[in-house]
């Protein structure tokens, strides 16, 4: 291991000889992972960075102790967040986005080989460099020429920029810290500005089960903006209650062609998902009516 069993953080602990990750879900959720060991561990600028490799998860990011992806399921949310917009976009050529240091989400985006320009902003380049190197499930150990990395900080990024991309992808942790200015009104509103005219983005919103307020209020934020707005899902087995959301909002009317184009080596994603994500729940479509 890495890192010495004396000087463990306080989610992770020795039972019985083996190692547990807690990770405090909301104060009334805890979450618990066996782990066989501490790949990578480093305080940066921001945060604890580690790369943890569980028994039934495989490796996985953790940030301050919450979990963000996992080998075994990080391509689900990585691709639902990344093709689902590029699908209904006519011809994406220049991408933003906006966290992701794992490169899931710009390795998704870097399989369109349209796209010309692919700008991933994360302000901390230390996970990149962790999940690059440690975490190749996710990763790919991302080295297309396209993707520029700029570590900074994506608030502010967003504010200097007008009618400069075709999509926008926010791919955000939880709204704590120094990610929750990335659900704010005022952000998506720098964010609309920065979309060309046919420009399309997307978050991530929650669990629609334990963060209802967050994706209500974040659709809320995006159709006050957008003139075309809509909530998808997908079960994400490593985010507690399994089903997630994201949130899209559009310049244009969000409609697909009639032939997608999507990559052939997807794992979760395909032209019947594309089409029936955005069938939601009834206690979902309730709330966000």
């Amino acid at each position: 291991m890495k890192q010495a069993l004396s000087s463990l953080p306080p989610y992770l602990k020795m039972e019985n000889g083996e190692l547990w990750l807690t990770e405090d879900d909301r104060e009334n959720l805890k979450i618990s992972y066996r782990i066989k060991e501490i790949i990578f561990s480093e305080q940066s600028p921001f945060q604890q960075v580690m790369i943890l490799d569980s028994y039934d998860f495989g490796r996985m990011l953790v940030l301050d102790g919450v979990v963000q992806t996992t080998s075994i399921d990080g391509h689900i949310y990585n691709e639902m967040i990344s093709h689902v917009p590029l699908q209904f976009h006519p011809a994406p050529k220049k991408v933003l986005i906006i966290g992701g240091g794992d490169c899931g989400a710009a390795r998704e985006v870097a399989k369109y080989p349209d796209i010309a320009e692919i700008h991933m902003v994360e302000i901390d380049e230390k996970v990149v460099q962790a999940c690059k190197e440690h975490l190749p499930a996710v990763s790919g150990n991302l080295s297309d020429p396209r993707v520029q990395f700029i570590y900074t900080d994506g608030v502010a990024f967003v504010k200097e920029h007008a009618n400069t991309y075709d999509v926008i992808i926010i791919d955000s942790s939880d709204p704590i810290g120094p990610a929750k200015e990335l659900f704010s009104y005022e952000f998506y509103k720098s964010v609309h500005r920065a979309l060309k005219e046919d420009g399309i983005m997307v978050c991530q919103s929650q669990s629609p089960i334990f963060h209802l307020d967050v994706l209500k209020q974040t659709y809320t934020n995006i159709r006050q903006l957008f003139p075309h707005a809509a909530v998808y899902t997908a079960t994400v087995p490593t985010y507690p209650g399994g089903l997630w959301s994201f949130t899209i909002g559009a310049k244009i009317p969000l409609s697909l062609p009639n032939r997608l184009s999507l990559p052939t080596d997807t794992k979760y994603v395909n032209d019947a998902i594309l089409t029936r994500c955005f069938e939601l729940p009834q206690f979902m479509k309730t709330a966000l009516s």
